[in-house]
């Protein structure tokens, strides 16, 4: 013991603050809520409140839509401000028409980004507000839930297995309580912890008597009361020194490629326009601003707003199929998902658990009495008959509904001790007296494990058992010995027991998952069980359903195998049989070091720890609370089809980015480097640099109708990827096809209709909005535009919109005010001809690139410590814009 700090004595310099957790670790429990000025019932509701406001909301994140942020994120581009300046300064040199033209046009495109991306945070805002995190704690003596937010130091809180701890802790209580700390100390075994006090200087990983904020309990239960909350805890100072910046999607990475893609070409283009520009010696600020123009009309400023656009409509879409995402990003996450662990009661089968019979393997026992002796071993108030069942599981709650229990007297029991039933021992145990003075050991559980305690097992038993295994029904054994010493079950030895009989259960197969896997297998998504049940009982459903499975696995087996041999099994294995709750966690990790984004469904509390690890945790409303904590996606009902439209919509999302991302780098390109190449060649430029700001600005404002359209089968059949390469090759081979139709309008303008400088401008920019907008219809599908692929009716009529103002604006009397010249009547004749010949040529060329094209396979995306940092963290999240007001202890 360390004698400067003895147990039961803390030091308290500062009043208004609650002691170090060191020191709480030291002392004893009644100490402790002594210090903080608690009891073992808890605060009373004002004091709790009080204390709210003291120490502030127990938060680590805030999801408080920022309109100021928003705006500085539209003004942040350094093109853009430096176009503003340079307009500024041409209004001083008397170019004031050119530069209010600029400015306005700047400003609706700053408009349209911060309109479009702030109405996206905003249903950010009100979808993070939607989701509850919550926790049991103790408040004027009642247990009750509160927000995770709002507990404050002195709360004495109940945790269970699978829970996220929500604050740094104190133990008061603990039943073989065992908790993952990896987030903190990098440890991959679990930590033991009781509530005794620890002893000397003690590091964090040595604080066996504290639990810390953002750990999981990987086993057992406890109690204990909050010592710090918010940035006063360990993981709270880990996550605040992060920031609130969220590490970057496999999404976000690509899109960070594409931008410096297009800022190298943008460089190189504008810097070569500059210069050839200046060795003409045209005006230094015309040549300026007409660079400047080219960089902002190749770079497709809207894309942000697009990408919030679609994630929010997403959200929306999702909702409206009863998925409830918690973050916008799991869309991503859903749409990347190409492996799905599930569970298989209540999702592969109906989930209504209904008795079917008992059958006796000692001869002196019947049916009815094998049935009481199940009854015996449940968990319920037998005492209560029924009514004592509420809230007992699937199978007790079926056997309480059989025939046997209807006629039963359980008033004749009393039992003396009770083991409830744990995912290690998989069996419960009870030891009953009867009014006859017979003291006796009932153990009830999966038959492995209840037979291995068994002194005798009758070849004709385990026939019996392997008959109702093959014709899938779910096998509860009950076994017995006399008992007439016995007092209590601790440390009782269950050896030599007798086998009385198995109880017998039915989950039928869900009718409608036969189409739901149908339909995740045409997206690409490879199903895999793991269970709880018998290996042969998951086999029988699979087959039932026609889920080709490969290779079954049971939990032994699994223990067995080390990392590197588990590793190279999961891949061909698709049923996990009598798995526990670590067992599931393990699988899943080992799929995701494997390369594959991998979802875990499930909805039990021993389903928690495989949710945390899973790439995306999907679980249902009726599910546990601890399984709705844990995940990242709720579905408002257990349908594998719904949760197969849910990955559908998170990969048109991706498709529809892609589309503008495709078009804008592709008619963009073409269209500046016509303009580059024009400015060199001719006397004039080609267009004046609001001129080509209003093209780009009313091209993108017709691309704002993308999220909503429609995306072809075969683009959601396996998630998609950036891939740069691709992009930049699309780039080179339909860029240079827009040019070369710009050259030959150029040529039309000054050979056929010898067009002054502002009728050159009109013409092409009519041409360019046209032939840059329609293409639209040939790059959203790989098939034949309209015949094949229709789009949605919103971009249809954006797009013929877009296009009918860029031929109004150039005519009077607006024209004359953007310095265009009125254009002769055949021009438009040939500016249809034109059009339909660019269409026709794309729609060849994107046979011939698509047919050459391979996709490439999927690089491994590991999770790194920040990532899960961030994702715990998020679950600690309130509206105040103050939550990181918290002082160190």
């Amino acid at each position: 013991m360390d004698p400067q700090h003895p147990v039961g004595t803390i030091t308290r310099p500062d009043a208004a603050e609650p002691p170090a957790l060191k020191e709480l670790a030291r002392a004893g429990s009644d100490e402790v809520l002594h210090s903080l000025q608690t009891s073992s019932g808890g605060l009373s509701a004002d004091e709790a409140r009080r204390r709210l406001l003291q120490y502030g909301p127990n938060a680590l994140r805030t999801h408080k839509a920022s309109p100021w942020k928003v705006l500085v994120r539209q003004l942040a581009s350094p093109i853009l401000l430096l176009l503003i300046i340079t307009a500024g300064i041409s209004v001083f040199l008397g170019d004031a028409t050119n530069s209010i033209v600029i400015g306005v046009i700047l400003m609706v495109s700053v408009g349209l980004g911060f309109s479009n991306e702030y109405r996206a945070e905003l249903a950010a805002e009100a979808l993070h507000s939607s989701v509850r995190h919550r926790a049991v704690v103790v408040r004027d003596g009642a247990e009750k839930t509160v927000d995770v937010v709002e507990l404050v130091p002195g709360d004495v809180v109940r945790l269970t297995l699978g829970a996220v701890i929500p604050a740094d802790m104190r133990l008061l209580t603990a039943t073989d309580l065992l908790c993952d700390e990896s987030i903190l100390t990098g440890e991959s075994l679990p930590a033991a912890k009781d509530p005794a006090p620890v002893t000397g200087m003690s590091a964090l990983a040595d604080l066996s008597s504290c639990i810390f904020m953002g750990t999981i309990v990987q086993s057992g239960t406890c109690s204990a009361v909050v010592a710090a909350t918010g940035g006063r805890t360990e993981f709270g100072r880990i996550a605040l020194g992060l920031g609130e910046h969220q590490p970057q999607t496999e999404f976000q990475r690509g899109l960070k490629k594409f931008s410096y893609l297009l800022l190298q070409v943008a460089t190189v283009l504008t810097t070569l326009i500059l210069i050839a520009n200046l060795l003409l010696r045209r005006p230094l600020i015309e040549s300026l601003l007409f660079s400047l123009a080219i960089a902002v009309g190749i770079t497709p400023q809207l894309l942000p707003a697009v990408v919030s656009t679609c994630l929010a409509a997403g959200s929306r879409a999702l909702a409206k199929r009863k998925v409830l995402v918690k973050r916008l990003v799991c869309i991503e996450d859903l749409g990347d998902m190409d492996v799905l662990v599930t569970d298989k009661t209540g999702t592969l089968t109906d989930g209504r658990i209904s008795f079917l019979a008992a059958i006796p393997t000692d001869r002196t026992l019947t049916a009815s009495a094998v049935n009481v002796l199940g009854l015996l071993a449940t968990e319920s108030d037998i005492g209560h008959g029924r009514s004592g069942a509420a809230g007992a599981n699937s199978l007790d709650a079926a056997l309480w509904e059989s025939p046997a229990a209807q006629s039963w007297d359980p008033t004749n029991y009393h039992r003396l001790d009770l083991v409830p039933f744990d995912h290690r021992s998989r069996m419960t145990t009870v030891l009953m007296d009867d009014d006859g003075g017979n003291r006796q050991m009932i153990v009830k559980g999966a038959p492995e494990d209840v037979l291995q305690h068994c002194a005798e097992v009758p070849a004709a038993a385990r026939a019996a058992l392997d008959a109702q295994f093959d014709a899938g029904a779910r096998v509860v054994a009950v076994a017995r010995c006399p008992a007439p010493e016995l007092g209590s079950l601790k440390g009782a030895d269950r050896a030599g027991l007798a086998l009385a009989g198995f109880l017998c259960f039915l989950d039928n197969p869900k009718t409608s998952v036969k189409d739901s896997l149908l339909q995740l297998a045409k997206l690409g998504v490879t199903v895999k069980v793991a269970t709880g049940d018998n290996a042969r009982v998951a086999e029988k459903v699979c087959t039932d359903l026609g889920l080709d499975y490969g290779r079954t696995l049971t939990g032994a087996q699994i223990d067995a195998m080390d990392d590197d041999e588990l590793r190279a099994a999961v891949g061909v294995t698709g049923i996990f049989a009598r798995v526990s709750p670590e067992q599931k966690g393990r699988l899943v990790g080992m799929l995701r070091t494997t390369g594959r984004s991998v979802g875990f469904l499930g909805d039990g509390v021993n389903d928690a720890l495989a949710l945390h690890r899973a790439d995306v945790g999907i679980s249902v409303d009726g599910g546990a609370d601890v399984a709705k904590d844990a995940a990242d996606i709720v579905l408002m009902d257990k349908d594998l089809g719904v949760l197969a439209e849910g990955i559908r919509e998170g990969r048109r999302i991706f498709s529809n980015t892609i589309k503008y991302v495709l078009m804008g780098t592709s008619s963009n390109f073409g269209n500046m480097f016509s303009a580059a190449a024009a400015s060199v060649v001719l006397s004039f430029l080609p267009m004046l640099p609001g001129q080509i700001l209003l093209n780009n600005l009313l091209y993108d404002t017709g691309q704002l109708a993308i999220p909503g359209d429609r995306v072809d089968p075969e683009q959601l059949r396996a998630p998609s990827h950036w891939n740069i390469a691709f992009i930049r090759r699309f780039m080179l081979t339909f860029g240079p096809i827009s040019s070369l139709f710009d050259f030959a309008t150029f040529a039309l303008m000054l050979f056929v209709f010898h067009a002054a400088p502002g009728e050159f401008r009109a013409g092409w920019f009519i041409e360019s909005i046209a032939t840059q907008s329609l293409i639209i219809f040939a790059i959203r599908t790989r098939r034949v535009p309209f015949f094949r692929s229709r789009p949605s009716a919103g971009l249809l009529l954006a797009t013929i919109a877009v296009v009918a103002v860029g031929i109004y604006l150039p005519l009077p009397p607006l024209g004359g005010f953007l310095g265009f010249d009125p254009l002769p009547v055949p021009f438009f004749l040939a500016l249809l001809a034109m059009t339909v010949l660019y269409l026709v040529l794309v729609e060849i060329a994107k046979k011939q690139f698509f047919a050459r094209t391979v996709e490439p396979d999927k690089a491994p995306a590991p999770r790194t410590a920040e990532h899960h940092i961030h994702r715990r963290a998020a679950r600690f999240s309130a509206p105040s814009r103050h939550v990181r007001g918290h002082r160190g202890t």
